[in-house]
């Protein structure tokens, strides 16, 4: 059951920050709310016109910090049920490069790792070129399924270069990460993503256990250190259960 909106004067202070107009900074407000897990997913927010009262806002300033929030899947909105703390969807930062171990952990939720590849061979002419190599090279091939409670969230298909990540293949996937393991072995210089949606196989629908029709979630991923192309994966998830987010201000034309 969901808890009620009861919370002392304290509780109800907005960001000082003048730089921000009063929509901004009550958005931010319940932002942080959701965040430290003050009002965790579930929590039926306080009304339009208690927010208001208490924050000292118009009813249609609070009215339109919460529309945009619900517009993001922060918050969840029915007539006559009130506003509620939306279910923490999974979903990465377009511009990071993340560990999904610590995306699933910041949800709260349990990660479990299935290895279906782990080996070296030859890399392919497609291989070959993302890494700026020859043909027939070898390289550390590894598909790894990332589960999020028990179901299905990432197929990580990934090439490393030998000679960057020389114990990869004695590693145990199911208690480390790729990612971990790659950046102890040095500082990344540049990322490349590619994001697509694409109809999956029936192979990648039957690994994450996704209904036939649905698309894919495809990001292709790239990283260079010390001015060489390291890794290259394929990060395929259900378009229905993962999403990709970048909050940003552009550079003003004078820049």
């Amino acid at each position: 059951m969901a808890k009620s909106s009861r919370a002392g004067s304290g509780e109800f202070e907005l960001p000082r920050d003048p730089a921000r107009t009063l929509g901004e900074r009550i958005r931010r407000f319940v932002e942080s709310k959701i965040d430290s897990g003050q009002w965790p997913e579930g929590y039926r927010v306080p009304s339009e016109t208690d927010l208001a009262r208490r924050l000292g806002a118009a009813r249609m300033t609070v009215h339109g910090a919460l529309r945009a929030l619900a517009s993001e899947g922060r918050l969840v909105r029915r007539p006559g049920a009130g506003t509620h703390v939306a279910a923490r969807a999974a979903r990465a930062t377009i511009m990071e490069v993340r560990n999904i171990v610590d995306e699933i952990g910041e949800r709260g939720h349990r990660h479990e790792a299935r290895v279906r590849l782990l080996r070296s061979e030859p890399c392919d002419l497609a291989v070959a070129t993302e890494f700026g190599i020859s043909p027939g090279s070898p390289a550390h091939h590894s598909i790894i399924v990332h589960l999020e409670n028990g179901l299905p969230l990432q197929i990580e298909d990934r090439y490393v270069l030998p000679a960057f990540a020389k114990q990869y293949l004695k590693l145990d996937f199911t208690r480390t990460t790729p990612y971990e393991y790659l950046m102890s072995q040095g500082p990344l210089d540049e990322v490349e993503h590619v994001i697509q949606a694409l109809i999956p196989d029936e192979a990648t629908r039957g690994l994450l256990a996704m209904e036939p029709g649905e698309p894919v979630l495809h990001v292709r991923r790239r990283t260079w250190s010390g001015g060489i192309v390291v890794s290259s994966a394929r990060l395929v998830h259900p378009g229905s259960r993962y999403s990709l987010f970048g909050r940003f201000r552009p550079r003003s034309v004078s820049e």
